[in-house]
């Protein structure tokens, strides 16, 4: 029989199976470090190195290289398979998680750097050298590019963080037990010891994969502090809500990334919403950009003179959250119900290339600028492309991160506003679960502060107001200097980067 085509088979798999664990690992130390950022970029760059070593090692295996193979990949499988949940254990119960996470990445990395050079040498026999090496790099690099489309599309949103690290780890369990039977000829003695671990495995993986979902709540329970009552994974983020005594909450992509408390939300967008829609005079049209809860949405919809919101969320498991959370349709009051509502989900920049429709007032309610896919959503080339859909007595409010703990973020965006032709008066709010918050409102042209808004607000009335917009020495940008933000240099998700970090 002729073994070539397989093997090449195996190169396919590995390759697949070794980008996602680089992933999730990435993934995983993101959510719940938080930095994504700085993260990412660790990850990839200790998985990369652990490849090479693993390379360098593999010249020092001389003999039983199927037998070694084979042994590498049940490896791979045991340690990459069980590798989220073990990582999530560790972060909710252990002191040095970093240690343990780089230290799995950088295992992985070794085994898998191992895999590929002993199969070539396994393959040399039936292959000339300059077939051999076109052959495997071709299959290695078409492994990684599936791994890299099919892990956000599919298995993240199908299966989880958990599950899918305990799918691949059983493709690999099966890739080892069938190689006892591809290269039975090159493995002597004592097969049958190989098929046992290999079945082992294989159970072990599978028994995991069975009770994955009491491993995610045992794991994710640990690193929140009240009740998970909702979870769902969505091609674009992880949505968490919890619950106690006092109301519920929604996470996005990890506990540190709360992005309401249903105890004092009411202030957050009662402070985003309403300057903006006073100091637009009387709007008809409104476009909110994020803010797929609902809440913001809820805000707009208080005002008679509204009669058409069009609100741009980029995933609809967001949007239709309300629907399945019984809890926060009731908190939103029913907003995506009203027929003056129409969402659509879609990349916001892309949407502002393609749209037509010119709007009265702006809400900007995106999450803060993490990572540079949302780091491009505070540039001066995103705010150019929003003025063109804003009629000319239009406003503008954006949630703009905390002026007290991310001074340098906060004032990059305000100039960031600036540079891109707005006028611009920044303004924060207490608002209990997040601290001081800003917020700014814009105009295209000259305009004095907002001094009124709606009567019978919860947190808002004309003095509480007006004292927003005065800023306290401490943050005042009398001391810093910040660059604007550009899609060519994203220096806001550097100081937010480096902001949140030092402040956790």
């Amino acid at each position: 029989m002729n073994r070539t085509p397989l093997l090449f088979l195996n190169v396919l798999i590995i390759a697949v199976c070794g980008l996602v664990y680089e992933l999730l690992a990435g993934t995983l130390a993101s959510y719940v470090l938080g930095d994504s950022v700085t993260q990412f970029s660790f990850v990839i760059g200790i998985y990369l190195f652990a490849m090479g070593v693993g390379a360098w090692v593999s010249r020092f295996v001389d003999a039983r290289l199927a037998r070694c193979f084979i042994e590498v990949e049940l490896g791979v499988a045991l340690l990459g398979g069980t590798s989220a949940p073990l990582l999530f254990l560790a972060y909710a119960h252990l002191t040095f998680f970093h240690v343990i996470l780089y230290a799995t990445v950088f295992l992985i990395g070794l085994l898998v750097g191992l895999e590929l050079p002993l199969l070539m040498r396994i393959l040399r026999e039936h292959l000339d050298f300059k077939e051999l090496v076109s052959r495997v790099l071709t299959f290695d690099y078409i492994g990684a590019l599936v791994a890299s489309i099919l892990f956000p599309i599919f298995f993240i949103p199908r299966l989880g963080l958990i599950r899918t690290s305990l799918f691949f780890g059983l493709l690999n369990a099966l890739v080892g037990l069938w190689g006892t039977w591809l290269l039975k000829p090159l493995l002597g003695k004592n097969v049958f010891g190989l098929r046992l671990r290999a079945m082992l495995v294989l159970l072990l993986l599978a028994v995991c994969f069975i009770k994955a979902r009491s491993l995610t709540i045992l794991s994710e329970h640990e690193l929140y502090m009240d009740e998970i009552v909702y979870a769902r994974d969505t091609p674009y983020q992880r949505i968490v809500i919890t619950r106690n005594a006092a109301g519920f909450q929604l996470y996005l992509n990890g506990h540190r990334h709360l992005q309401f408390n249903s105890l004092d939300e009411y202030r957050y967008h009662e402070a985003l919403v309403h300057p903006a829609m006073a100091a637009a005079d009387r709007p008809r049209r409104v476009l909110i950009l994020g803010g797929g809860d609902g809440l913001a949405l809820r805000e707009v919809l208080r005002y008679p003179t509204v009669r058409a919101v069009t609100l741009v969320d980029l995933d609809p498991d967001m949007t239709r959250l309300s629907e399945r959370f019984p809890p926060l349709a009731e908190l939103n009051q029913h907003a995506f119900e009203d027929q003056r509502v129409t969402v659509i989900n879609e990349d916001a920049m892309i949407w502002l290339k393609q749209a037509s429709d010119d709007f009265d007032a702006v809400i900007i309610d995106f999450p803060d600028p993490a990572t540079y896919s949302l780091g491009k959503l505070y540039t001066t080339y995103f705010y150019r492309l929003l003025k063109r859909r804003m009629t000319p007595m239009a406003a503008v409010g954006i949630q703009c991160t905390s002026p007290l703990v991310a001074r340098r973020s906060y004032w990059c965006i305000i100039r960031t506003l600036e540079a891109a032709g707005f006028h611009v008066h920044p303004y924060h709010a207490a608002v209990p679960s997040f601290g001081i918050w800003g917020f700014a409102v814009a105009r295209l042209h000259k305009f004095q502060p907002p001094t009124k808004t709606l009567p019978g607000l919860r947190f808002l009335n004309d003095r509480v107001l007006a004292s927003l917009f005065v800023f306290p020495r401490d943050l005042a940008p009398d001391d810093i200097e910040v660059e604007v933000n550009r899609l060519d240099n994203q220096v806001l998700v550097r100081y937010h980067d480096s902001e949140w970090r030092f402040n956790e």
